[in-house]
Parts: C-alpha cells; sequence; structure tokens
C-alpha cells in the first residue's frame, strides 16, 4: 500500500492518522476533536491490512479481547484441573478408572472419562497454552513496532494543530523578553531532568521515554515464562514422578530414559522412646499417650548407572555410582535429579507359602512360594502334582455382581483360584483361595492349599524430580517484574514549546497521571510569568 507523504516532507506508513514528524493531521480532517495520541497516531498492522489469510490470523491475535478471552478458558481448565486430584497424585498402583469411580463417585467417574484427571498434559490445555503465547507475540509486535518508529521519528517542531488539540495546553501573548522567560523555562526543566530538544527555535522537553515499554516488558516476561512452562511437556525437560520402592528391590528411576537405577538397601524407621528421651522430650510424649511419634525415617539406598544400551531380554550393565541415606529434607541429589523421601509403608505383603495337602490325612505333597508381586502361572512339585493359578487377584474384592475383582495391583488383600491337579485326577480341583476365605466351586475336594507362612517387606515412597524449566520461569518472572515497575513507577512525560508570530504555544502529555505532570510543569511557567496549562477536556466538558 502506498506510503502518506506530510507537507513537512516526511514520508508516513499507511494507515498513520498523525504525521510521525510534525504531528500533522494525515487524511480525514478531525480539527475540533482532540487529537489521537495512541501509539502516537501511528499506523499498527492489524488496523490497515485485512486481505490475506495471514492478515486475518494477526488481526484476530492482535486483539486483547481475544487474548482475555484465552486468559479466562484458561483459568476455568485450571479450576477443573484441581477439582478432583491429578493422576500424578494417586496412589501410583492405584487403577486410575477405579480410584475416581470409588473415591468421588458419579462426578470421579465423568471427571476420569473425559479425560480431566491429565488436564495439564492433555493436547487441548498445550494449545491454550500456545494460543496465549502467540497471541502476546502479536499483540506485542502490532504495538510496539509502530510506537518505536513514531517516538524515534517525532521531531521537535509540531504542527500547530497538534499543539492546539494536546489535553493539556497554555497560550501565552507576548511582545518582547520573550526569549528572557524561554530561557527560564527550560533551564527548570532541565533541572526536572528533562531531555531538551531544540529546532527552529521550538523545543521538545522529554524524559521517562523507557517507561513506554514497560507493557511489553511485561509481555516478554510472560512468554519467556510460558516456554517455561511449555518446555515441561519436552521429555527429560521435567520429571516429578513417585517412586515407590521395596527392601532389597532395584528399579529403574522415572524420567531418566532407563540411565539411572536406584537399590533399596533397607528402610529405617525411628521413634521417641519415653525412657530414653530427657525429662522435656518425656513430658511431652506422655501428653501423646501410648501412640508412637515418629523421630526419623529413611531409605538407604544405592545408586547405580546404566552402561551402554539394552538389548531385549538382557539384564543391564549396572555401575555403581554411590550409596546415600534419604531422608525428609534430604534428598539425593544427582545429575540435575533429586529423590525426596515423602512416605512409607510398612510390612506388605510380599510372598506368601501355601502347602499342597489332603484334606482327610494331612499328607504333604510339596510347598510352593507365591511372589505377590510376580506370581508363577504354574508351579511344579513333582510326582505329577501340579498347581496352576488360574487368576490372581491382589486386592480381592466382590464387585456389583458378586465377582471377584480387584481394586489395585497392590497386594493388600491377595485371592488365588487354583487348580490342583494329581496323578489321580489330571483335570485338577479348583479352589478359590482368599485370606480367612476358601470356597470350592467344584464340590468338595480331596486336595487343599494349607497356608503355611508370609514374608512382609518395608516400602518407601520417594518423589523423583527434575527441574531444567525452573531458569525459563525464573528468568520471565524477573523480566515481568521488571516490566511492572518500569511502567508502575514512571511516567512518560513531553512538553511541547512553539513560538508563533506574536504568541508562545505550550502542549503537555503524559501516558498517565495527568494531575502530576500539570502540577510539575504550571510551577515552572508561574515563576516564569507564562500561561499555566489547562485541561482542555475538563474546559470542554464545562462548556457542554
Amino acid at each position: 500500500m502506498e506510503r502518506v507523504n506530510c507537507e513537512c516532507g516526511h514520508v508516513n506508513p499507511h494507515g498513520t492518522h498523525l504525521c510521525e514528524s510534525c504531528g500533522k493531521q494525515v487524511g480525514e480532517d478531525l480539527s475540533e476533536k482532540s487529537v489521537d495520541m495512541r501509539y502516537e497516531g501511528s499506523a499498527r498492522r492489524s488496523q490497515t491490512y485485512n486481505k490475506t489469510p495471514l492478515d486475518k490470523v494477526w488481526n484476530f491475535f492482535s486483539s486483547v479481547k481475544v487474548g482475555i478471552w484465552i486468559i479466562v478458558l484458561l483459568l476455568i481448565a485450571s479450576a477443573i484441573g484441581t477439582i478432583f486430584p491429578q493422576q500424578m497424585y494417586i496412589p501410583p498402583n492405584e487403577v486410575p478408572e477405579q480410584f475416581y469411580r470409588e473415591k468421588y463417585g458419579f462426578f470421579g467417574q465423568i471427571y476420569y472419562q473425559l479425560g480431566f484427571n491429565r488436564l495439564y498434559e492433555s493436547w487441548w490445555y498445550f494449545l491454550l497454552l500456545a494460543a496465549l503465547g502467540i497471541s502476546l507475540v502479536i499483540a506485542s509486535l502490532d504495538r510496539v513496532i509502530p510506537l518505536y518508529f513514531a517516538l524515534k521519528n517525532q521531531g521537535v517542531t509540531r504542527h500547530e494543530s497538534f499543539i492546539r488539540r494536546q489535553r493539556l495546553f497554555s497560550e501565552t501573548r507576548v511582545k518582547e523578553n520573550s526569549d528572557e522567560q524561554l530561557d527560564l523555562v527550560i533551564t527548570k526543566l532541565k533541572n526536572k531532568r528533562y531531555r531538551i530538544r531544540e529546532e527552529n527555535g521550538d523545543f521538545l522537553a522529554e524524559k521517562n521515554r523507557f517507561s513506554r515499554w514497560g507493557p511489553y516488558v511485561n509481555h516478554a516476561g510472560l512468554i519467556i515464562f510460558l516456554i517455561g512452562g511449555m518446555l515441561r511437556f519436552v521429555p527429560g525437560m521435567y520429571v516429578d514422578e513417585m517412586l515407590w520402592i521395596r527392601d532389597g528391590e532395584t528399579s529403574v528411576i522415572p524420567g531418566t530414559n532407563g540411565k539411572y537405577y536406584l537399590n533399596s538397601d533397607k528402610f529405617i524407621l525411628e521413634t521417641y522412646q519415653k525412657d530414653q528421651e530427657d525429662e522435656v522430650f518425656a513430658n511431652a510424649l506422655s501428653r501423646v499417650g501410648d501412640g508412637n511419634v515418629i523421630k526419623n525415617y529413611q531409605t538407604n539406598v544405592t545408586l547405580y548407572e546404566r552402561k551402554g544400551e539394552i538389548l531385549y531380554g538382557d539384564t543391564p550393565e549396572l555401575v555403581k555410582v554411590k550409596d546415600e541415606q534419604i531422608k525428609v529434607n534430604h534428598p539425593l541429589k544427582h545429575d540435575s535429579l533429586a529423590l525426596y523421601q515423602v512416605s512409607y509403608k510398612l510390612n506388605e505383603l510380599n510372598k506368601m507359602t501355601f502347602r499342597l495337602v489332603d484334606k482327610k490325612t494331612e499328607k504333604s505333597f510339596g510347598q510352593i512360594k507365591i511372589d505377590l508381586l510376580n506370581p508363577q502361572k504354574e508351579y511344579d512339585l513333582g510326582n505329577e502334582y501340579i498347581v496352576k493359578i488360574l487368576e490372581y487377584f491382589p486386592n480381592f474384592y466382590f464387585d456389583s455382581e458378586s465377582r471377584p475383582a480387584t481394586r489395585s495391583q497392590v497386594p493388600n488383600n491377595p485371592a488365588f483360584y487354583f487348580n490342583m491337579i494329581s496323578p489321580g485326577n489330571l483335570n485338577g480341583e479348583k479352589s478359590f483361595v482368599a485370606i480367612r476365605n476358601t470356597m470350592e466351586p467344584s464340590g468338595d475336594n480331596q486336595l487343599q492349599m494349607k497356608f503355611e507362612s508370609v514374608e512382609m517387606k518395608n516400602l518407601s515412597a520417594l518423589t523423583v524430580r527434575k527441574d531444567h524449566t525452573l531458569w525459563f520461569l525464573g528468568l520471565g518472572g524477573a523480566i515481568f517484574m521488571i516490566g511492572v515497575i518500569q511502567g508502575l513507577y514512571w511516567n512518560h512525560r513531553r512538553i511541547w514549546i512553539r513560538r508563533s508570530s506574536d504568541a508562545i504555544l505550550i502542549a503537555g502529555h503524559t501516558n498517565k497521571n495527568w494531575y502530576g505532570i500539570q502540577t510539575e510543569i504550571n510551577h515552572i511557567l508561574k515563576e516564569t510569568g507564562l500561561q499555566e496549562l489547562t485541561d482542555q477536556t475538563n474546559r470542554k466538558s464545562e462548556t457542554s
């Protein structure tokens, strides 16, 4: 599109309302209206171009209303995500669908089915964040670029119509000694730390222009902050997961792509003992009652690093890195990883031992030990005696249709459906065995799985955290606060002084705090004998 030539000789971009240099109205005559100083009257792309698909996308995202609606949608979505716990915060061995349905009822089930249990990891929440970032970038560029060039190109000598249509204006008729009055005004403005420019006997006094960039510094900080938030979706950039590990167990650390492994040597729980503490502690413990007061709990671990790649079916080669005692507020830290002690579980069922016996004679045909975390399907006792596990329910209960089911994969209440095969009965005898409950669906059996013993282990709950996005979040937050301070505590002030044949025209403008600039300048003008600035907005409203 064609550029607009002003009579002062300056060439303005298409769509400009006020000449960037002299301030004269470009286009239709609005001489009776107050001058529009928003973005210095310069052309914004969103208000100038609207033909191509790129223009329409640009104009859509440059709208402040669109940005506000995106923020509202983000706030609503974020609030929905806090109604029930996100899936990352439920017990790791719980089945999510069952957990939300049983703990929160119908609404919990709907919450799960709609995918709100992983709301902050969903693609549409990510798109909302991206849309907000795009809106901030486009809205900022649409305004800051024309504002920058308008302020950069502003001339000292302004058109008389520009001066007269400013909100703060004064006109003083003078005959002689005007130079002395102007010199005194300029001196006092310099004392107020105004930057003075002179051209053709006219003056422009300006200070605190940097404050105009405060909102855009805010936007830059928010954009960096959003980038940090979106980087949490990138694998390896952010990890916040729970690791449940049993005594003697070696597990891969979540979020490390199998690079690091952790072995729990032992979980230790210490409690205060009344007879072993000093008098002050003993008195305090006596008020607690008979309950044990926890003094310390920790997990003694060994950290391993994997060497090389793992081929299918191979055992990883692990190299010891270090031993560590993980306590509350004393995490294990290594290679940007941090493992925190957060919880524990004592005496979880680990292995159960059964003996196959004849119900009448109590004759034993062998013994099996079932690993409740990884049970075998079949146990051969020799002499053609075989025990098969047809079904296993780690946390057994009867569902609404009176059928056996499991609440989770944690062996809190294990139950088995056995098939006991013997030389005299190759088809086997079926038996459902749970704690304190044995059922024989095929009738009275000859054989029985008799409970012998149980092994228990302690579990330790560790939170695994890694966050490479903190630098982005911290930097974005710091830049945002700089922008807030920059735009909050300073304001851009400008004073134009123009000589005419028999008068001195003075106009003032600021982006905020009109009372402050009017008081400051009038205090100077009062000492020089020049007419004080008046607020033409108030005068027009009084006249009307």
